[in-house]
């Protein structure tokens, strides 16, 4: 895996000389392509270039039944896009002194297998904890406690040894929400309100909830063989972990790249830490931080990741010598909105955009 120290977060003087950017028109036509082709019912797209907003608006449809337009302020559904906001609150947790990132998880869960005396915060953070995955351990329509959530992922057999293997494990995740709330008191949602939310200016970013009035709320859909359909139904318990249950707008994403870009909520030394690829106990590195897939893209360092869950798929890509971010949310199971950011991203530097096909390849 490449090796690369992290560009600093703000903006850096020596980019080269901005190139004119693409019209919205050819963004919009390569979207009505999209949606076409993969059946998306809608999607919101922001594309942030040298600070400067190229697009944020929406595509297509947020509820078929209604037959309501996507917009701007459309609801979304994170999806695994939440990690990072996850990895944000218990870094600032850190930065407080109500943890330690070395802290063994023991610390927090006294009652845990001996094994977990040897994994920190860090490690679930980097997903090398060793500790599985319980997804499809789970009855995705029961209401689970936080201590059954504990005591489930206590019962998993190890992976691999802390620190020995990167692996991605949605239940690290878990255990991180369950974690803040035994180092601050509060539910991990509420903390993320207060300690990031607020202060970078995401309005309507927050915990799913289904029994709340949510204005502009997006429908989720998937298709059951060449037919659609809503969105499975999931527990409202297992709709607020922070392995990625939270629902935000376009908006809110763009405000989340800002913070990024200024600096916002973290220390400089905190976001270091986020997009600093995990070293491994061997000494190799893997392209992974806190809550971010840390790698590099046709020789530049690029910050990304995937979301998706019931019925949503998402996606944020931030281009660190193009300084170019783009962000792509749906209302579609199984879509690809990586490769629809790819493309955007190739608008502004063809270099970024999808690979040729190999030769004898279609």
């Amino acid at each position: 895996m490449p090796r690369f120290c992290p560009l600093p977060l703000l903006l850096v003087a020596s980019f080269a000389p901005a190139a004119e950017p693409p019209s919205v028109e050819k963004i919009d036509a390569l979207m009505t392509a999209e949606l076409k082709k993969q059946q998306i019912p809608g999607a919101a797209v922001a594309v942030v270039h040298q600070g400067k907003e190229v697009v944020l608006k929406g595509y297509g449809v947020a509820n078929i039944e209604h037959d309501v337009p996507v917009t701007a302020d459309t609801v979304f559904q994170s999806g695994s896009v939440g990690k990072q906001f996850t990895a944000a609150v218990v870094v600032k947790l850190a930065e407080q002194k109500k943890l330690s990132l070395d802290d063994p998880i023991t610390t927090f869960f006294p009652d845990g297998p001996h094994r977990w005396h040897k994994i920190t915060v860090r490690h679930l953070l980097t997903h090398t904890s060793g500790i599985g995955d319980a997804t499809d351990k789970l009855d995705l329509r029961k209401d689970y406690t936080e201590d059954e959530l504990v005591k489930l992922a206590a019962g998993l057999k190890p992976a691999s040894a802390p620190g020995d293997k990167w692996a991605y494990s949605n239940t690290g995740y878990v255990l991180l929400g369950c974690l803040v709330r035994k180092a601050s008191g509060r539910f991990y949602g509420n903390v993320l309100r207060d300690e990031v939310f607020a202060p970078l200016g995401m309005k309507t970013a927050r915990i799913i909830s289904e029994a709340d009035i949510v204005p502009h709320r997006a429908a989720g859909y998937q298709f059951a063989g060449k037919k659609l359909k809503n969105q499975d139904w999931v527990s409202p318990s297992l709709n607020t972990t922070a392995d990625g249950a939270l629902y935000v707008t376009i908006r809110d994403m763009v405000a989340w790249d800002q913070g990024i870009r200024e600096g916002k909520v973290l220390s400089a030394e905190g976001w270091k830490q986020v997009f600093t690829p995990v070293t491994l106990n061997g000494g190799k590195t893997f392209p992974y931080g806190f809550g971010w897939q840390v790698d590099e893209e046709r020789g530049q360092p690029h910050h990304h990741h995937n979301g998706a869950w019931q019925g949503f798929t998402t996606h944020i890509s931030r281009y660190r010598t193009d300084d170019l971010s783009v962000i792509v949310l749906t209302n579609l199971a199984g879509c690809d909105p990586s490769g629809i950011a790819e493309q955007i991203a190739g608008l502004f530097n063809p270099k970024l955009g999808p690979k040729p096909p190999a030769k004898g390849e279609k």
